[in-house]
């Protein structure tokens, strides 16, 4: 049976054998020799009933003390192995793995082509709050107080009936005339809540590009040229436009602006409902009374305004069937426009 002299030189050994161990197979194998369940400290921890009871307390403690060293050097020497391998894998030389960055939202990418191009024409861009007064909202646009849209079911109304979540970006266009020198020439961008049921084709939250112009001898016909200017830059050449009358509170006269459909080029398809048309904005004369309540001389400046739909034109350009995808977040649908 082996002595406590036996035991220091099997640990000498085995930690001997573990620090000249090259690769993992081998530490694997002295492992084995060592610790397994024939094992050299197993065979001597096995064999302690034959040793006489004064030895046995001594050896076994010996046995178990060089057990718990032998299997730790074993399982750092592994580790080191690991970490070796590691290192030797990494090219230094090789590129490094691009992270995948995000894609501007084609809402903004719209609105900022809109801006782009009236920019171009002249317009410069304000922009007002979202948490707008009843006054600014309505009354200074005209709205008499029994005007449909002042109906709850059409508006979001906060703190009472005095500040409203803006219905449209028409309102900037009250604060810039009160206070603009004129002659004015202004879009206005921007966020916009009506209290509406979500569809395929509508949605509580939509964005605007509204536009004006107020100076000396405005006419319909200035109106007409920068909407036919706007949509054969934004659509491309060959649009044809159509004028329809119509109603706002805010214009007379008034009209929505149709354009040729792009897909069909006006022979009729599903997206026009067969037609060869596509509504795009409406627009008008800024009625002398909006000029009045901003204290401008209506027989001596006229005006016009349009106002633009952002997502109905991004659904129009990029082909799109549900204006909810604009807002669901869906990183899929996004990088679709990068």
């Amino acid at each position: 049976m082996p002595g406590l002299k036996d035991i220091d030189k099997i640990k000498a050994q085995a930690l001997a054998a573990i620090a000249s161990a090259s690769t993992q197979d081998d530490l694997n194998n002295i492992s084995i020799k060592y610790l397994g369940r024939k094992g050299v400290i197993t065979s001597i921890l096995k064999s302690l009933k034959d040793l006489p009871i004064e030895q046995r307390k001594s050896v076994g403690a010996a046995a178990n003390k060089i057990k718990v060293e032998i299997d730790q050097e074993i399982k750092s020497a592994l580790n080191k192995f690991k970490i070796s391998r590691v290192k030797a894998g990494i090219d230094p030389t090789l590129p490094g793995i691009a992270r995948r960055l995000g894609a501007i939202h084609p809402i903004t990418q719209v609105i900022d082509d809109m801006c782009r191009s009236f920019h171009g024409m002249g317009f410069a861009i304000e922009r007002g709050p979202e948490v707008e007064t009843d006054y600014y909202n309505f009354e200074a646009l005209n709205f008499p107080p029994d005007h449909p849209a002042r109906d709850m079911q059409d508006t979001f109304y906060v703190e009472g009936n005095d500040l409203v979540l803006r219905t449209h970006t028409t309102p900037v266009q009250a604060r810039v005339l009160e206070k603009c020198k004129l002659p004015v020439k202004v879009i206005t961008p921007g966020k916009t809540y009506r209290n509406e049921e979500i569809s395929t084709r509508s949605y509580c939250v939509f964005h605007q590009v509204d536009g004006f112009l107020v100076d000396e001898g405005v006419t319909m016909a200035d109106l007409k040229g920068v909407l036919v200017a706007f949509c054969r830059d934004f659509f491309g050449e060959g649009m044809s436009l159509r004028f329809r009358p119509s109603y706002f509170p805010f214009t007379e006269p008034s009209v929505e602006v149709d354009i040729s459909c792009f897909l069909c080029r006006g022979k009729g398809c599903q997206l026009c409902k067969y037609s060869g048309w596509l509504e795009i904005l409406g627009a008008g004369m800024i009625d002398p009374n909006v000029l009045k309540m901003a204290d401008i001389d209506s027989e001596k400046y006229t005006g016009y305004a349009f106002g633009i739909g952002v997502e109905r034109i991004a659904m129009l350009k990029y082909g799109i069937n549900d204006i909810r995808l604009f807002y669901e977040n869906d990183i899929r649908f996004i990088r679709q426009f990068i």
